[in-house]
């Protein structure tokens, strides 16, 4: 492999973990959420609530593009929006009690993830993984 590959690699990776992040999903019988919806929950699932601008920040994401995950999750019954009291331009998100119920799906799904990451990855190889891939993403 060639230094030139890391992009391609980078994709690859990312398209591994989201395949096993389904598939997880799968044997805990939720169908219908995709890797980015998760990223919305799992933010949530931590916080009672974040405004859609605090979420779009929190993922890293376009507020149109949360806007559009958000009326999906909605749709599916696990998440609700609803307007600041103060101020009708804030909207909040916050899990319904549906969503609240895939915490323990969603930890066990992370811990198994980053195990599959991580294996035979020794904890100096790991913070210079995250340290160089911090410094690539600095750079754009």
């Amino acid at each position: 492999m060639k230094t030139t590959d890391i992009i391609s690699l980078i994709s690859k990776v990312r398209e591994s973990a989201n395949k096993f992040i389904i598939n997880e999903m799968d044997s805990w019988g939720i169908k219908g959420l995709v890797p980015s919806h998760g990223d919305i929950i799992f933010a949530l699932l931590y916080r009672e609530k974040l405004t859609m601008k605090e979420l779009a920040e929190k993922i890293g994401k376009d507020k149109s593009t949360v806007t559009a995950l958000v009326d999906k999750l909605i749709k599916q019954g696990y998440v609700e929006k609803a307007k600041a009291i103060d101020d009708n331009r804030v909207t909040f998100v916050a899990l319904t009690e549906k969503g609240k119920e895939l915490k323990p799906m969603f930890e066990s799904i992370s811990s198994d993830l980053m195990s599959t990451v991580y294996k035979g990855v020794s904890e100096n190889e790991k913070e210079e993984l995250l340290r160089i891939l911090i410094k690539i993403k600095s750079n754009f």
